[in-house]
């Protein structure tokens, strides 16, 4: 049974920032290119309505001529995975505090590798949880703690798929 669920992930690799779309999506292609990547982690699904809204509240920025481009697209993956344990306000708060502090590729770089360093280490893909970067700031245990919740949930979900079949 490990060994099925650890096949689950085992090629789950997010783009790194430099790999995003930058010539710019639209609406339907930006949830269906996130969707892609999201898609092995068992997520709910984003949407159209529901990017919309992310830009409504001020998440993510308005596309430039109803194109989202690679700094959209990053914050709207990052939304789709944290929301699952943070509410909007917390997520908001988070990135609201890294802009203090990072830029945007640095940050959604180290979120990519944190994602799949906690993500292989829970489907056992790997045996040890490496330490990513070499600063620390309460805004990275924050985003590392929120990470882990999300893996958890993702390997229950796998779990019970798998149970079901």
């Amino acid at each position: 049974m490990k060994e099925r669920l650890a096949q689950t992930l085992q090629d789950f690799r997010l783009p790194r920032y430099v790999e995003l779309m930058n010539v710019g999506l639209y609406l339907e292609q930006t949830s269906e290119y996130i969707n892609n990547y999201l898609r092995p982690l068992g997520c709910v699904e984003i949407t159209g309505s529901m990017i919309r809204n992310y830009v409504k509240k001020g998440l993510v920025a308005n596309p430039v001529k109803k194109r989202y481009g690679a700094d959209q697209i990053a914050h709207l993956l990052c939304i789709a995975v944290l929301k699952q344990v943070l509410s909007l306000e917390n997520i908001a708060e988070l990135f609201r505090r890294k802009t203090e502090i990072y830029d945007n590729k640095t940050a959604y770089d180290y979120f990519c590798m944190e994602m799949e360093n906690i993500l292989y280490y829970r489907f056992g893909l790997k045996s040890t949880l490496l330490d990513i970067g070499v600063t620390s700031s309460l805004e990275k245990e924050m985003l590392r703690s929120a990470i882990i919740a999300v893996s958890h949930q993702i390997y229950l979900n796998a779990c019970f798929r798998l149970l079901s079949k």
